[in-house]
């Protein structure tokens, strides 16, 4: 019984832990993030500049999380303005994309199965048309069965 309430304790002492890893972002506006920055509210600003537009994850001091799209040729002037306000700024860097890699272990384990279907049905065959041979050749197994011999 103590063993059972021991492990009940840890599994509830474990999970806000695991659910406290997790960060959601909320969807903000670029002009209330500027108001924000001006009241000092912002803890922190990561850029993640994309090809069209790209979005800022913010986090504020009362331990929400931001997000706020904005277009790519206003990035320079937006973390002037982060900066200004000595609020900490990461700008993230895309990574490249790997390139598609050929399927070519991929072929050849496809012809080494193939090859061993093959090499299967054929010793296959080969051991039935053996094995017919046999029986043909045998002249026991043509016609009436053979009755059984007894030496006295």
């Amino acid at each position: 019984m103590a063993a059972l309430a021991m492990c009940l304790m840890l599994a509830l002492a474990a999970t806000p832990a695991s659910a406290a890893t997790a960060v959601h972002y909320q969807a903000e506006s670029l002009p209330a993030l500027k108001e924000q920055l001006a009241r000092h509210e912002v803890h922190a600003v990561s850029f993640h500049p994309g090809t069209p537009q790209g979005h800022i994850h913010a986090s504020m001091n009362n331990g929400q999380h931001m997000t706020v799209l904005y277009a790519t040729s206003e990035q320079a002037a937006l973390v002037a303005l982060v900066r200004a306000d000595g609020t900490p700024v990461a700008i993230a860097k895309a990574k490249a994309k790997a390139a598609a890699k050929p399927h070519k272990l991929r072929y050849i384990a496809g012809g080494i199965v193939v090859v061993v279907i093959l090499v299967v049905a054929a010793v296959l065959l080969v051991d039935r048309r053996r094995k017919l041979g046999e029986e043909a050749d045998d002249p026991s197994s043509a016609g009436a069965p053979a009755e059984p011999t007894t030496d006295p």
